[in-house]
């Protein structure tokens, strides 16, 4: 998992509340248990004008000129802005995958679902909450200035307006997390960690024939 340290990027603004995880990535593109190769089907009803299959010529099909996604102003964001109770309904981590995919290192809502939630951190997303009056501020700029660039900073849970170098506000992040995201490792990182003291009492167990003398 790619580490999260400090990013600085255009910000892309998604004015939609209740985006659902079948809008983030559709269903008939969950056939594959891969991490990568999600990222050219990302929100693909919205995005196309046609309706998508796997296997398809993406770079052949009709794009809709009036999503967000297909806006030459915000190419190559890697900060997503959106409304209150991103990614709900199913659970599927093709979701984070398809926006790590395209290219999206953080997303800023006011609330997450909160399985998508989750699996933003195990896929080296960091999602982060933001009242719903600041949102709507970041919102404005994104839509109305020529580019808006923010720098998120982990360390200091800061994010930043690059063009005024002005503090935009804070953000709150459990700490295990923080520093999961700041190391670049997610749970199964954290349990080889241990991999020696596993095998260890692996090998204790065998030893004693599953009753250990303690």
């Amino acid at each position: 998992m790619k580490r999260f340290t400090t990013l600085s990027s255009i910000t892309m603004p998604l004015d939609r509340a209740n985006i659902d995880t079948d809008a983030i990535i559709p269903k008939q593109f969950l056939k594959s248990i891969k991490r990568s190769g999600f990222g050219p089907n990302l929100f693909d009803e919205w995005r196309y004008l046609d309706h998508g299959e796997v296997g398809m010529d993406n770079s052949k099909r009709p794009i809709n000129p009036d999503f967000v996604l297909n806006n030459p102003k915000y190419k190559g964001a890697q900060i997503l802005l959106t409304r209150r109770n991103f990614g709900c309904g199913s659970s599927r981590e093709h979701a984070p995958w398809a926006l790590e995919d395209f290219g999206f290192r953080a997303i800023i809502a006011p609330s997450f679902a909160d399985i998508f939630y989750n699996n933003c951190f195990e896929n080296g997303i960091l999602p982060i909450n933001l009242p719903n009056k600041i949102i709507s501020s970041l919102m404005f700029k994104c839509i109305n200035e020529p580019i808006f660039k923010i720098t998120i900073n982990l360390l200091d849970q800061t994010i930043e307006n690059i063009s005024t170098s002005q503090s935009v506000t804070r953000f709150e992040i459990d700490y295990a997390r923080k520093y999961a995201l700041l190391k670049g490792i997610d749970n199964i990182d954290e349990t080889l960690h241990y991999e020696n003291k596993i095998k260890a009492f692996e090998a204790l167990q065998g030893k004693y024939k599953g009753i250990l003398p303690f």
